[in-house]
């Protein structure tokens, strides 16, 4: 996906730049027809390709995949093997012999011993899963979209990513119709899947209802664009592909000069009397009660004005959906009123005054299945070898679908063809909340269920500040070659390379010198803390790069000008240097700079989530009030869980759906603190007057 991502991408963002490495990620927005094409060939092909060529980088992106089939057609049910205590093709280990197996990324001592503690209470036992399932995959039935034929594709494992097709209800004002989704380009519906939707209800699995939205598509010939605030590519781009970025390309159309302006406007007091003057036009759902269970943090702009009526005014993001259409998306104004009432909410704001919609947006209501039914690997506990990946799990938003997609396809894929080849069940591949964002995703789900669409953001996790962009590849890309998901040679070397790379820079920062008053000198107010750094008594301390990068306020780039500028003026003493200085290739030099940056705040982090695990048993007070004059930096969203749940315990507390780790560390914090200051109203109230 980097790689299409690469190949197609015509916007390219690096999100939260100005802030520390942990919570940048990098945005890139994809020419639609392009992607298309580019996945197509990547899946399929081309014929025009001369396949002899192995070793041409574009001939081997353009051979397609071996052995796949792919066939476009309705899927319409499952067929079942039906029995009592059936087996999976991928048992999970039992939590006794979860010990044997290796680190699984979760580092050295203690850190080790916690990922693997914890791995062990959260995958289920292969004999406790067994007892539960009632049934074994044995294929699809599908139906041709032309023909109407009944097909039966038979398979050991199947993965159902349905989206929004699951019993789906399409949605324009009061409007209701049957379908997953609007067809691009035209005004047909997709059917909904209604067959798959009774199997699974057969099952028992629990079923409830969730919604999303999208918005109108807008005709970019009609908009003022010089009203709006122009928002332009990042150059040079940064490309997905580690591999492309170990060469040191930028994806072809940033290379080839064809990257787009997008632009933002915004809603205004106007915009906002109109949402809610027609807010009764919207539709009536079946989820709570009428409104809909929609996404919390990616709402309908009904919902931002009506959440945050103090605000007066929302950005809109206008992004051109390709190279050769004038479609534009308005990203955040998702809204399924009636088309009329779009058309005014839209033509209010800055620059849209004369807009045409070119489709109006609507709304979809779905199925969706409680994701406690799931082990680790995403494979239903009740029907072996079904895995679930998307928003059927009660997630939102691409990347949640994809995260899950590529951990319910590996072991679907390896435990299909270990059967084939008639070899033992292979090793799942689980990934651990200390080691990506997919597993605090996956454990979150399946752990906590969701009662909401999920969105992942880095406040959930532990160890955020080990995950980052950057690293993704230091953090997994071996792992996938081990379970055999990653066989690019190219991309291993690229690896191997980036690591070196990355230590070797870390070790020169180590070895380079000097004393304080020199890097004070030489870096004025921004090093050592300026005039501090000439106190007396501090000429004859030294401190390293790595130590003087650590601080506040300095950057790499900042310390490597300082070593240069050492190394120019005594060539003959080269502090370690070597003969020339050469700076940090731009390939590693984020994972440099984070990984000393951030050295002194792992140590800490670590400490805070042991001391948070020693008191999951520690009692909540009843009486306890959850607002935000008290609890500042709680989310909206966790201060609402907590007191509609009010949970007697952390480790109750850690079952909350949307409370982040960090939050029940401060709860921790917040609840010790209110204990003392009872403590000693007591003391008081007992002291001899």
């Amino acid at each position: 996906m980097g790689e299409v991502a690469d190949r197609s991408g015509i916007h390219f963002r690096m999100l939260n730049r100005r802030k520390g490495p942990a919570v940048r990620g990098p945005r890139a927005q994809m020419d639609r027809d392009v992607y298309k094409s580019n996945m197509r060939r990547l899946l399929l092909g081309n014929d025009d390709v001369d396949h002899r060529d192995d070793d041409d980088d574009d001939n081997r992106a353009l051979r397609g995949m071996m052995n796949l089939d792919i066939m476009e057609a309705s899927a319409d049910d499952l067929l079942l093997d039906e029995g009592v205590g059936i087996e999976t093709l991928a048992p999970l280990a039992d939590p006794s012999e979860d010990s044997s197996r290796r680190d699984g990324g979760g580092g050295e001592g203690n850190r080790g011993e916690v990922a693997r503690l914890e791995r062990s209470k959260s995958l289920s036992s292969a004999s406790a899963n067994a007892s539960n399932r009632r049934a074994r995959i044995r294929g699809v039935v599908a139906i041709d979209s032309n023909t109407k034929e009944r097909i039966e594709i038979e398979s050991s494992t199947v993965v159902l990513t349905t989206g929004t097709f699951l019993r789906g209800v399409l949605m324009i004002g009061r409007e209701r119709y049957s379908g997953g989704r609007h067809l691009r380009d035209s005004e047909s519906v997709e059917p909904p899947s209604v067959g798959l939707a009774l199997t699974l209800e057969r099952f028992g699995f629990p079923l409830g209802r969730l919604k999303t939205g999208t918005p109108a598509r807008l005709d970019g010939r009609t908009i003022d664009w010089s009203a709006c605030l122009v928002q332009p590519s990042e150059k040079p781009a940064v490309p997905f592909s580690h591999v492309r970025q170990s060469r040191g390309e930028e994806p072809p159309l940033a290379c080839a000069g064809r990257l787009i302006d997008c632009y933002q406007t915004a809603t205004n007091e106007e915009t906002h009397r109109m949402v809610m003057e027609y807010s009764h036009l919207l539709p009536e759902y079946d989820g709570m009660d009428g409104k809909g269970n929609g996404p919390r943090y990616c709402p309908s702009i009904y919902k931002k004005v009506e959440r945050f009526a103090e605000r007066k005014s929302h950005n809109s993001f206008l992004e051109p959906e390709g190279l050769n259409t004038h479609i534009v998306y308005p990203n955040g104004m998702s809204g399924p009123y009636p088309e009329e009432i779009q058309q005014k909410i839209f033509r209010s704001m800055k620059g849209l005054e004369k807009v045409e919609i070119v489709r109006p947006g609507y709304d979809v209501e779905y199925d969706f299945v409680n994701p406690q039914v799931l082990t680790h690997t995403l494979e239903t506990k009740s029907i072996a070898g079904l895995y679930l990946a998307g928003q059927i799990c009660g997630t939102t938003g691409y990347e949640e679908a994809a995260a899950q997609g590529i951990i319910a396809g590996a072991n679907a894929g390896r435990a299909a063809g270990a059967a084939h080849r008639g070899e033992k069940a292979p090793v799942p591949f689980v990934l651990g909340r200390d080691e990506a964002y997919i597993g605090v995703l996956i454990d979150d789900l399946v752990t906590r269920g969701t009662l909401e669409p999920y969105r992942m953001f880095t406040s959930r996790a532990e160890y955020r500040i080990s995950l980052r962009a950057d690293n993704a590849d230091l953090r997994l890309t071996r792992k996938g070659a081990e379970h055999g998901l990653v066989t690019d040679l190219e991309r291993l070397a690229a690896l191997d390379m980036r690591r070196t790379l990355i230590e070797d820079n870390v070790e020169r920062l180590r070895n380079f010198k000097l004393f304080v008053t020199d890097w004070g000198s030489r870096g004025g107010n921004d090093l050592m803390g300026g005039v501090a750094a000439h106190r007396p008594g501090r000429e004859s301390h030294k401190k390293s790069a790595e130590e003087v990068l650590g601080m506040p306020n300095v950057s790499l780039k900042m310390v490597e000008d300082i070593m240069a500028d050492v190394l120019n003026e005594s060539p003959g003493k080269s502090n370690d240097l070597g003969s020339t200085m050469i700076p940090t290739p731009s390939s590693v030099y984020d994972t440099v700079e984070a990984s000393v940056k951030y050295k002194s705040y792992v140590v800490r982090q670590e400490k805070d989530i042991e001391s948070w695990r020693k008191a999951q048993g520690a009692r909540i007070p009843p009486n306890i009030i959850y607002d935000h004059a008290r609890m500042p930096t709680f989310s909206k969203e966790e201060i609402e869980k907590l007191d509609r749940f009010r949970p007697t315990t952390f480790a109750e507390a850690s079952q909350i759906s949307g409370l982040t780790p960090q939050s029940l560390v401060y709860l921790y914090h917040h609840v010790m603190k209110l204990n003392k200051e009872t403590r000693r109203e007591k003391r008081e109230e007992n002291a001899p007057v």
